[in-house]
C-alpha cells in the first residue's frame, strides 16, 4: 500500500500560544543527556509552564498547580525547549511523576517546539496507577535542534497537582529488545472453523519429523488425532513450522483445543454463529466512524460522543470549509461522511474504494449462488436509519456517499465537476482527541483526477443499487457520476501532491489508468451505454494482468472493475475472457496459499509486508471468493474461507487482528477517540475493527524502537502509537466486511 503519511501527530499551535517561558539556560552541546536541569537542582531553570499553571520546585521536585475546567491535555503544560534530536538515534525518555489526587493522566511528549509541532513520541500514563517511575525507548525520526519535552496536564474538571523529577532524555542508548508474547506454539483460527470447511493450523517447533496431534472438545475428550506435516522454515516469520489438517472433523461445538508437541492452542469453535456476528460487527464499525452526527449510546453502548466537526466551539466544523490558500475562492459544506482512519481527515480516494467494497458486498448478496440479501435487511445494523424499509448497509454507505457528492467542485468554478482530493485539519493533532474537541482549522485540498474518478465510480454504482429505494437519490448520484466523468476526461492528469501530508495523508497516485477503467466500468454496468462500454474495451487495463501480490487497494482499483464486470449481469463483449482472467488470478492466489505454511494468499516479494497487509490478505481472498461465485469450484471457496484464519489468529504472532474476536486480539489500534490505552475514559475500538497488521517499513517511532530488523509477520505491535502497523481505516474494514459476509454465507 502506498504511504499514507510521512510524519504524524503535531502538538497544537494552541499550546505554543499558551506558553510563558521560565528562565532558560543555554542548550547543552554534544551531550548524551539532552534534558537540562532534569533533577531541578537549579530550580526551574530551563523549564517553562503555560500561563495558567503555577510551577515551582518543592522538596527537589517540580510541582505544578493545574487549574480545573480545561478541556484538552495541552490546555495546561510544563516543558523544556531547545532539545537536540538526531535522526535514527535511539533515546530513553524517563521521569518520575505523581499526581494529587491520584489517578490523573499526564500526556508526556517529545516533539517539535515550533510549527508544525510534530510529535515524535508520546505516552499518557495514569499516575499512581501505572506506578510513579516511567521509562520508554524510541527512535528519533528527524534531525532537529528545536525539540521539546513537555508534560501536558490539562483536561481535568477539578484542579490538581502534578509533580515530576529525574526527567531525562538520554541519547545513544541501545534499541529496546522487544519480545512479543506469542503464546502457545500451536497457531489456530481463534474464532471459528466452518463445520464443512477447511480446518488447518500451524505448529511452531524445532522438530524436523512429523509429530502427533490431538483435537479435544470442551470436555477434554480427544475427538480427532493425526500427525503433522513438516514444512521447514517459513520465510515470512523465520520459524520452523509444521502444518496440521483436521478438516475431516465436522462436529459443531465451542471451546475446542488442538494439542501438539506438548503445546495447547488457544480455544476455538466449530460453527457459523461467529461469522454471522462478524458480518454485522464489521459493518457496524462505520456508524462510530461517522462525522457530523452525535453517536448514540443506546445504539452503541460505551461509544457515545458528541457530533464532530459541526462548528460547535472549539470545533471549527465542516459546514463552511475554505480551500487551502490559493486553491479556490469558494467555501463548501462537506459535513458528514466517515472519518477515514484514526485521524479526523476525510479522503475521497479512500472513501470511494470503501464505498465500492461495501456496495459490492451488498451486490454480491443479490447475485451470487450463496448470497444472502436478508443479512443486510432493514434493522440488521442498529443505526439511526433502521426502520425506514431500506437495507441498513445501504443506509450506512449513503452517509459516506452524501459526503462524496459534496466534495464535487460547483458549476461555474474552475475545474467544475471534479472532486476535491480531501478535507482535514491544517496541522496534525495529537492523541487522544474527540472529533468534537478538534480546534484546528479545516481545509479543502485541491481537486484531482483520481478523486474525481473515485466519485464517478462510487456514484455510478450507487445509482443502480439505490434506485429501488430512492429513485431521486439514484438519479442525483448518476448525474454527479456523469459530470465527474466528463470533468476527468477534460482534466486527465491533475495529480495529488506527494508532499501534501501535513494534517492528513497525501494519498498520491500518478498512475490513474485503473481509475478511468473502474469509473467507465461502473457507468457501463449502470447505464449499458456504448460510450462507456467502448472505453472499457479500449482501456489497456482491460486485458492487463492485474492480480499480482497485491490485488486491490485505494491506489489499485482495476480489480474493482474486473470483479464487477465478471459478476454483475451485463452484455460486455468478451465477458467470458473477463471471468477467466479472474479465475486465473484466483489460481495464482490459491497456489500461494498452498505453498505458504501459514495458509494465506499473500506472499509479497522478499517478505516485505505492505502497509495494511491484513486487508491485502483479505482482498486477495475476495478474488478467490469471486472465482467460487463464477465457477462453483470448491477449491476456491475453501481457499477464501481458509484465508480468514490468518487475520483471526493463525499467524506468527498468534494474535487476531480483529478487535473482540479471538482470545488474543488487537485492541489498541491507532485512533484519537478509540484511545483507551492513552485515556482510560475512552473506549477501545469496537468489536469487528481490523488492524492494519504487519508493515515492514515500520515508519512510526514506536515500531522503529521495538521492531528494528523484524521479519515479515513480526513487523507489528498492538500499540496505539504505532500508526504504521496498527491503524484502523475505512477501506481496510471494508475488506473484512466483505470476507466476513462471504464466510457467513458458506455456513
Amino acid at each position: 500500500m502506498k504511504k499514507r503519511r510521512t510524519a504524524l501527530l503535531s502538538l497544537t499551535a494552541l499550546l505554543a500560544a499558551a506558553l510563558t517561558a521560565l528562565p532558560a539556560a543555554p542548550a547543552g552541546a554534544e551531550e548524551t543527556e539532552q534534558v537540562r536541569n532534569g533533577t531541578f537542582d537549579n530550580g526551574t531553570e530551563s523549564w517553562w509552564s503555560s500561563s495558567n499553571v503555577t510551577a515551582a520546585v518543592e522538596d527537589g521536585r517540580l510541582c505544578a498547580d493545574v487549574p480545573g475546567g480545561t478541556t484538552n491535555r495541552w490546555d495546561a503544560a510544563v516543558g523544556q525547549n531547545d532539545i537536540a534530536l538526531v535522526a535514527g538515534e535511539t533515546y530513553r525518555f524517563s521521569f518520575q511523576a505523581d499526581g494529587t489526587p491520584a489517578d490523573h493522566v499526564v500526556r508526556a511528549v517529545v516533539g517539535l517546539s515550533v510549527a508544525p509541532y510534530d510529535t515524535y513520541y508520546e505516552v499518557s500514563p495514569q499516575l499512581s496507577v501505572s506506578g510513579n517511575s516511567y521509562s520508554y525507548t524510541f527512535t528519533a525520526p528527524v534531525d532537529t535542534a528545536q525539540g521539546q519535552v513537555a508534560f501536558q496536564v490539562g483536561g481535568s474538571a477539578e484542579p490538581w497537582r502534578f509533580c515530576a523529577d529525574d526527567v531525562s532524555l538520554l541519547g545513544g542508548v541501545p534499541p529496546e529488545q522487544y519480545e512479543p508474547d506469542t503464546g502457545p506454539r500451536v497457531r489456530v483460527n481463534q474464532v471459528a472453523y466452518l463445520p464443512s470447511g477447511p480446518k488447518n493450523a500451524t505448529l511452531v517447533t524445532d522438530a524436523t519429523t512429523a509429530l502427533p496431534w490431538q483435537l479435544k472438545n470442551a470436555g477434554g475428550t480427544v475427538v480427532a488425532r493425526g500427525t503433522s506435516v513438516p514444512r521447514g522454515v517459513d520465510a515470512s516469520s523465520g520459524q520452523n513450522v509444521h502444518s496440521i489438517d483436521f478438516g475431516r472433523y465436522k462436529q459443531r461445538g465451542e471451546g475446542y483445543i488442538l494439542v501438539a508437541d506438548g503445546e495447547t492452542s488457544r480455544p476455538f469453535d466449530i460453527g457459523t454463529a461467529a461469522y454471522d456476528k462478524l458480518r454485522a460487527d464489521a459493518a457496524k464499525y462505520y456508524y462510530t466512524q461517522r462525522s457530523g452526527v452525535a453517536i448514540r449510546d443506546d445504539l452503541r453502548p460505551g461509544y457515545a460522543r458528541p457530533a464532530g466537526h459541526v462548528g460547535v466551539a472549539p470545533n471549527q466544523g465542516d459546514t463552511d470549509v475554505p480551500c487551502q490558500p490559493g486553491v479556490c475562492d469558494y467555501r463548501l459544506d462537506v459535513s458528514g461522511g466517515w472519518y477515514d482512519a484514526g485521524d479526523h481527515g476525510k479522503y475521497v480516494v479512500n472513501g470511494g474504494i470503501s464505498v465500492w467494497e461495501l456496495l459490492s458486498t451488498y451486490e454480491r448478496a443479490l447475485h451470487a449462488r450463496t448470497g444472502t440479501p436478508a443479512a443486510f435487511r432493514d434493522g440488521t445494523l442498529s443505526i439511526p436509519e433502521s426502520g425506514n424499509r431500506v437495507p441498513d448497509l445501504l443506509d450506512e454507505v449513503r452517509w459516506e456517499l452524501e459526503f462524496l457528492l459534496k466534495m464535487q467542485v460547483p458549476a461555474g468554478q474552475p475545474l467544475a465537476g471534479m472532486a476535491h482530493h480531501k478535507i482535514h485539519d491544517e496541522n496534525w493533532t495529537g492523541l487522544p482527541l474527540l472529533p468534537s474537541a478538534d480546534p484546528q482549522k479545516r481545509e479543502l485540498h485541491p481537486p484531482t483526477t483520481a478523486a474525481t474518478l473515485n466519485l464517478a465510480a462510487a456514484a455510478a454504482q450507487a445509482a443502480r443499487l439505490y434506485k429501488p429505494y430512492d429513485r431521486a437519490f439514484a438519479a442525483r448520484a448518476l448525474s454527479a457520476a456523469r459530470t465527474a466523468w466528463a470533468a476527468a476526461l477534460a482534466h486527465p492528469d491533475v495529480y495529488a501532491d506527494e508532499n501534501d501530508g501535513i494534517g492528513g495523508g497525501a494519498y498520491p497516485d500518478r498512475d490513474i489508468q485503473d481509475e478511468f477503467y473502474w469509473a467507465a466500468t461502473e457507468l457501463y454496468l449502470t447505464t449499458g451505454e456504448k460510450g462507456f462500454r467502448d472505453h472499457v474495451l479500449d482501456s489497456p487495463v482491460h486485458t492487463a494482468d492485474i492480480f499480482g501480490p497485491i490485488s486491490l487497494d485505494w491506489a489499485r482499483t482495476a480489480a474493482a472493475a474486473r470483479l464487477d464486470l465478471a459478476t454483475v449481469p451485463n452484455k460486455l463483449p468478451g465477458r467470458d475472457q473477463v471471468r477467466r482472467s479472474v479465475v486465473r488470478g484466483a489460481d495464482r492466489y490459491l497456489a500461494t496459499l498452498k505453498d505458504h505454511p501459514y495458509g494465506m494468499p499473500y506472499a509479497p516479494a522478499d517478505n516485505v509486508y505492505d502497509w495494511g497487509s491484513s486487508h491485502q490478505v483479505l482482498n486477495n481472498a475476495v478474488v478467490l471468493a469471486t472465482a467460487y461465485d463464477i465457477t462453483g469450484g470448491a477449491k476456491y471457496r475453501d481457499g477464501a474461507v481458509q484465508s480468514m484464519d490468518y487475520v483471526l489468529g493463525r499467524n506468527a504472532l498468534n494474535i487476531s487482528y480483529v478487535t473482540g474476536y479471538g482470545e488474543a486480539n488487537a485492541h489498541n489500534q491507532h485512533s484519537r477517540w478509540y484511545a483507551h490505552q492513552l485515556e482510560p475514559s475512552l473506549p477501545n475500538p469496537p468489536a469487528g475493527t481490523l488492524s492494519g497488521g504487519p508493515n515492514s517499513s515500520i515508519q512510526d517511532p514506536v515500531a522503529q524502537a521495538k521492531l528494528q530488523g523484524c521479519v515479515g509477520q513480526f513487523c507489528y505491535i498492538d500499540d496505539i502509537q504505532s500508526w504504521s502497523t496498527n491503524e484502523t481505516t475505512i477501506n481496510w474494514n471494508a475488506a473484512l466486511a466483505r470476507m466476513a459476509a462471504f464466510v457467513a454465507d458458506q455456513g
